[in-house]
C-alpha cells in the first residue's frame, strides 16, 4: 500500500500564499507611494525607492519547510520587485529570540515575522484556532475557513491590537494531541 501523493498539492498551497502575500507587499508598497509606481515624473523616484525589511522566523536557519519557507518567500519579493524590495530573513534566535517573533512584529523591530499562532495562546487564547490545533481541521478546512469561512477576518480582529495584520502563509494539517511515554488506552 503506498502513501497518498500530497506533495503537488503542498507545493502549489505554498506558491498561491506565497503570490498572495506578494500582491499584498505590492499594495502596500504602492500605498506608501501615493500609488505612482509607474516612471515618469514625480513616480521616477518611487520607481528608485528601496524598501528593506526584516523577517523574523520561529525557526532554525534552513529547518526544513518552515525554515526554508520563509527563506523561498523573501527570494521570490525580491525577483518579483526587482531588486526594489528586499527582505532579509533572521532565524529563530538571530535576531531574536524563537519565540520572540509576535512581540518583534508588533514592536515593529521587524516588518515581518513566520511562525505558529498557537505559539501566541498565552497573549491571546484564541490564537491556536488559527493554525493546527489538536484534533482540529485538515490543513484544506482550516484553509478553507480562512479564505472563505471568514477566519481571516476573525484573526485580523484578534491580531489589530498588537498591531499586526496576519496572512496565512502555510499550514502543518492537524497535529496529534501529545507525546506519551506509554499507551493510550482510556480517556482517563
Amino acid at each position: 500500500m503506498t502513501a497518498p501523493r500530497t506533495a503537488p498539492r503542498t507545493t502549489l498551497l505554498i506558491l498561491g500564499l506565497i503570490a498572495v502575500i506578494v500582491m499584498l507587499f505590492w499594495l502596500l508598497v504602492s500605498a506608501s507611494t501615493g500609488g505612482n509606481i509607474a516612471a515618469g515624473g514625480s513616480a521616477g523616484k518611487a520607481q528608485t525607492a528601496q524598501f528593506h525589511w526584516k523577517l523574523v522566523t520561529s525557526w532554525p536557519k534552513n529547518f526544513p519547510g518552515l525554515g526554508t519557507a520563509a527563506d523561498r518567500f523573501a527570494h521570490h519579493v525580491n525577483t518579483m520587485s526587482g531588486g526594489r524590495m528586499q527582505v532579509k530573513v533572521f532565524a529563530g534566535g538571530e535576531l531574536v529570540p524563537a519565540l520572540g517573533v509576535f512581540d518583534a512584529v508588533s514592536r515593529g523591530t521587524a516588518q515581518a515575522g513566520h511562525s505558529a499562532a498557537y505559539y501566541w495562546k498565552g497573549k491571546i487564547p484564541a490564537a491556536i484556532f488559527f493554525t493546527s490545533a489538536p484534533f482540529g481541521m485538515t490543513a484544506q478546512e482550516q484553509n478553507g475557513w480562512l479564505h472563505y469561512g471568514g477566519g481571516i477576518e476573525l484573526w485580523r480582529e484578534v491580531y489589530a491590537p498588537y498591531n499586526l495584520v496576519p496572512l496565512a502563509a502555510g499550514n502543518t494539517g492537524v497535529q496529534m494531541a501529545g507525546f506519551f511515554n506509554r499507551e493510550l488506552k482510556t480517556i482517563d
